[in-house]
């Protein structure tokens, strides 16, 4: 699904209107699919509903909600935050004329209604900016603005406070907050480009973006007020969106990039894995890379680790084949280029670099894996000649965590690196490879990945809350996902072998990283709905990414 920026989706809108697809008929879709929203996650007949509507066709867009749930039951009231010219506004006369309650901003010079209005409301459609507003928001609307989100906090802090105590078990939660948020097309005083959001704005439970997602909706801080987030279908046609360079991933592109599972297959139809992992203190990133590439359908996983450590893996990860690695004390030592090099061409991937540490001699033989060289162009403890042939004859390569440590201290690393390989830095190794700041890396978050994947020459998946995957040729995808579930120790090592997974069974590098991305964040998502939101570990996303691929493809 393509993710547009404010002006985009302007030059969407107005090619809509002058092939024929209205203005008024998009603003009449739009309108009724807020209703429907609302209608498909609470019992709106006799609910009050307040509807903040505003001057422009935000404002539009919230009357023709408010007249469609009026007439799926209920207690509609109209607040004009500013005047609507009755005479001329074509969704401002069937609300007067179906009867609904209108009361104008201009006659509640103290919001005295307003207030009263914002306590009683169990739903609130907030219409009163969308794509056109600039911050900062003044004058009489932010005030207006700022009552309604006091008053809205107010009532959801004293809806959390229980009158009875029980030392067991809680009682059953109704599941919908009082008063239920929904933004029309996105938070009011939302920055739609860029994430900022104003200090007004009401954080919603439930956002109804039309036609596309905008950019600000996956972007910080706005993403934080934006809540579930619907898009909704308002007739244009998905052609006059093709020009956009940007992407926000969804079950559909997924679905259409991961490989057949043919029922005549054996393990060699979903290729071979390995995976360069672990260390005496960090055993476990290497058996969750290996699981995770197990349960995201690789054939077979081998994992080269420290010979130290094999007994403490493959006690917990009865699934993979084991290469053990020369060793100092634990972690993983020159002499290991030999052993690995004389095993790549059995494999169709390759990841390095989950729980490796960061030891002079690991870093030494990373380099002379991956690049030929040692630290800072020193030679490690391999030949040149050697250390050459074995980077050339890596099959398609993943580097993660302390791959990556090793790769920032070598001038030119990306150069060396075999063509199209998958870079999966979070922003602090981002800002190494970069040799810059985590503040410039997470400044812009899509821009830093795309414009270094086209200066670099390989994928770059940028992790964190809405991760972004960029290609060298420009291609760019947003993943959906922010949970905090995924906020834990480990789950980098799970997207790194659910990558290297895809790449084993014959996806390009761009798609193997688009839909291990997505997989793993589909498995967040469900092992958040499944356990909470505190308390889920890594190995709870790896088990889940069968039912991640399941949910996707259907």
């Amino acid at each position: 699904m393509k993710l547009l920026s404010v002006a985009e989706m302007r030059l969407v809108e107005k090619a809509s209107d002058k092939a024929g697809h209205s203005y008024a008929e998009m603003m009449q879709r739009a309108g009724q699919a807020v209703a429907e929203a609302v209608c498909e996650r609470l019992d709106v007949k006799d609910r009050r509903v307040l509807v903040l509507v505003g001057p422009g066709n935000n404002g539009g867009d919230g009357l023709v909600a408010a007249k469609a749930l009026a007439a799926a039951g209920a207690r509609v009231v109209c607040y004009l935050l500013k005047p609507r010219d009755a005479e001329k506004d074509k969704v401002l006369r069937p609300v007067q004329e179906a009867g609904l309650p209108i009361v104008a901003a201009a006659d509640d010079n103290k919001r005295e209604k307003l207030e009263r209005l914002a306590r009683e409301a169990d739903v609130v459609v907030d219409s009163a900016l969308g794509t056109g507003a600039r911050l900062p928001i003044r004058g009489a609307l932010a005030k207006a603005l700022t009552l309604v989100q006091e008053v809205v906090a107010e009532r959801k802090q004293e809806e959390r406070r229980r009158p009875l105590t029980s030392l067991g078990a809680p009682a059953p939660s109704s599941g919908t907050p009082r008063p239920f948020v929904v933004a029309v097309d996105g938070p009011s005083g939302l920055d739609f480009d860029s994430g900022a959001l104003s200090k007004v704005s009401l954080g919603a439970d439930l956002t109804v973006t039309f036609g596309w997602p905008k950019v600000g909706h996956l972007s910080f801080p706005g993403a934080c007020a934006v809540g579930e987030l619907i898009v909704a279908d308002i007739g244009i046609d998905p052609e006059l969106a093709s020009d956009s360079a940007l992407d926000a991933a969804d079950s559909d592109m997924v679905r259409d990039l991961l490989p057949d599972r043919p029922i005549d297959a054996h393990k060699g139809t979903f290729g071979k894995a390995l995976i360069v992992a672990g260390s005496i203190n960090y055993t476990g990133a290497a058996s969750l890379a290996a699981s995770a590439a197990a349960r995201c359908g690789a054939g077979l996983v081998t994992l080269a680790l420290p010979g130290a450590i094999h007994a403490s893996v493959a006690a917990r990860l009865a699934e993979a084949t084991y290469l053990l690695l020369p060793h100092e004390l634990g972690v993983v030592s020159g002499e290991a280029v030999r052993v690995v090099a004389g095993r790549l061409g059995e494999y169709q991937a390759l990841l390095v670099g989950p729980g490796l540490g960061q030891e002079q001699e690991t870093r030494d033989f990373i380099l002379s894996l991956l690049c030929g060289g040692g630290r800072k162009g020193r030679m490690g403890f391999v030949s040149e000649e050697e250390g050459e042939r074995a980077s050339s004859s890596l099959p398609p390569l993943v580097v993660d965590a302390d791959g990556l440590n090793a790769l920032a201290e070598l001038e030119g690393w990306h150069e060396r690196l075999p063509a199209d390989t998958i870079l999966c830095p979070h922003p602090g190794e981002m800002a190494r490879l970069m040799g810059g700041k985590i503040s410039d890396v997470q400044s812009d978050r899509v821009k830093t990945a795309r414009s270094k994947a086209s200066e670099w020459g390989h994928v770059v998946v940028l992790k964190a809350a809405y991760t972004v995957v960029a290609a060298p040729d420009g291609r760019t995808v947003v993943q959906p996902f922010a949970n905090p579930a995924l906020a834990t120790a480990g789950t980098g090592d799970v997207l790194a072998g659910a990558i290297v997974a895809l790449r084993a069974q014959g996806l390009e590098a761009f798609a193997a990283a688009v839909a291990g991305a997505y997989l793993h964040g589909m498995a967040g998502e469900l092992a958040s709905r499944q356990i909470g939101k505190a308390g889920v570990v890594a190995g709870d996303i790896a088990a889940r990414l069968p039912l991640a691929w399941r949910t996707v493809v259907g």
